[in-house]
């Protein structure tokens, strides 16, 4: 048994209504990286100088050696930087994801985050790479980030953001802070719950292109008006898209040595001035956005097939495809992740095992449904499924002509193809059923079989809806 642990699907064609405070139709959160004096640097106790996301575009590192160039860039970010954003934000709501060891480094720098009303998520202990990291080491980690965080701002983070994190740092976050959301996911336009060290876990996503790191970058921006264009034309989509009825989230990424650059500086003000031109827009920080979400759109219980046990997983679907257990069974053993925790996701795995059957084995599914309206149906021997889908359209009180014409159709069309007559009732009327009947009758072998087939994968989906929701 595989099971896959990626969601592909999310809220799918129809994501829930962010119902935004005031009836907003975008929620804009602004994060501003504080890393300056948490990076790479051999005086921090690291093995090399940092490489990543500076005016040094494509640097190496230099094991062993302070690059000063390097050092200086990052210093500009804390020195000049910051307090240009900060006279331009401190009246905003904005996020900081801090480094902890760079917070501890900046007592001015905080003391103005707090007195502007910012929220300081962290942003683990130092702005290095976790990829290589044990998980006993990345926890320590954690730890850590989490004691000296709260010693420098007086708080405990509520929010957290590893950025360079490795493939478990969601789960060990989860399982040390208690944190009311972790950012480390670009998966969505709109919080999500997942689950993580055996807990609803709030994910608020982050970006990673509506984000000036792209400055730093190849292939990213060259001037500020790149960046302005980007970011007026992901406002005014999600905009769009709010006025429309399905408000979402634009998640906007600052770093001092970056955006606090004068050439850069300008375009964001632009940016700004013009989302600030418009109606309902809600300016919020990550955690009044993660609040909101957990009070309107709470974790809900629900049924996880992907996370069943064969025995249960067949007790649940093995009669979905009329009593062809074997297909449950085939279905369970495949590669089933949280997109097959729906009804349609479930159903396409039972197809799969369906639709690659024998021809044998697919004619025993066939001859296991009932004739409609028939004997069994008579003598009250059908399964629950099929006596309530046949009474759905008054199958179970016919007049006597009706069942007569029924029983010599069924009679016709099963000494023809060897198969009942099978049509997904629920589609259909009492009229309808019959208009297919006499048509499809005067098929030839292969078409109806084809069709027949189809007919119990549309009964199997419309089985499952009812089980699981459509």
């Amino acid at each position: 048994m595989t099971r896959y642990p990626r969601d592909m699907t999310g809220y799918g064609e129809t994501p829930p209504d962010a119902n935004w405070p005031n009836g907003a139709k975008i929620a804009v959160q602004i994060v501003l990286n504080y890393e300056e004096g948490g990076e790479n640097c051999i005086l921090h106790g690291d093995a090399a100088s940092e490489a990543f996301l500076s005016e040094i575009v494509g640097a190496s590192a230099w094991p062993g050696q302070r690059h000063w160039n390097m050092e200086s860039i990052y210093e500009y970010g804390a020195r000049a930087g910051f307090w240009r954003l900060h006279r331009l934000l401190k009246d905003t709501p904005v996020t900081v994801f801090g480094v902890a060891t760079a917070l501890a480094r900046a007592p001015e720098q905080v003391a103005a985050m707090k007195a502007a009303g910012w929220e300081i998520a962290s942003h683990g202990l130092k702005w290095i790479e976790h990829k290589d990291m044990t998980p006993d080491e990345e926890r320590v980690q954690i730890r850590e980030a989490i004691r000296l965080h709260t010693n420098v701002t007086g708080s405990a983070p509520r929010g957290w953001y590893t950025g360079r994190c490795s493939d478990t740092t969601v789960e060990l976050v989860a399982g040390e802070g208690e944190f009311d959301y972790i950012a480390d996911s670009y998966a969505d336009d709109l919080p999500y719950w997942m689950k993580a060290a055996g807990r609803d876990q709030l994910i608020v996503p982050y970006t990673l292109d509506c984000n000036d790191m792209r400055f730093a970058t190849p292939q990213g921006f060259n001037s500020g008006d790149q960046f302005e264009a980007y970011l007026r034309d992901s406002f005014d989509v999600l905009y769009e898209e709010g006025v429309a009825g399905a408000p979402k989230m634009l998640s906007i990424g600052l770093h001092c040595r970056l955006m606090g650059r004068p050439g850069r500086f300008a375009a964001l003000c632009r940016a700004l001035d013009h989302m600030r031109a418009h109606e309902d827009v809600w300016f919020a920080t990550r955690l009044q956005i993660a609040e909101h979400w957990a009070a309107t759109h709470p974790p809900v219980a629900r049924v996880r097939p992907s996370e069943m046990d064969k025995a249960s997983f067949v007790q649940a679907f093995g009669g979905v495809f009329e009593h062809s257990p074997w297909i449950a069974e085939g279905a369970h053993a495949l590669e089933l992740g949280p997109s097959h925790d729906s009804a349609r996701g479930v159903h396409s795995a039972l197809a799969r095992i369906f639709r690659a059957a024998s021809e044998e084995k697919r004619l025993g599914v066939l001859t296991a449904h009932p004739d409609l309206a028939g004997k069994l149906a008579e003598a009250k021997r059908l399964t629950a499924e099929s006596t309530a889908e046949q009474a759905s359209v008054g199958l179970d009180a016919l007049t006597d002509g009706e069942r007569s014409t029924f029983t010599k159709l069924n009679d016709a069309y099963t000494t023809k193809f060897g198969f009942p007559f099978i049509i997904a009732v629920r589609d259909n009327t009492k009229a309808s059923i019959m208009e297919a009947f006499e048509r499809r009758v005067a098929h030839d072998r292969a078409t109806e079989f084809a069709e027949a087939c189809r007919q119990v994968e549309r009964i199997a989906e419309l089985r499952l809806q009812e089980k699981l929701g459509g």
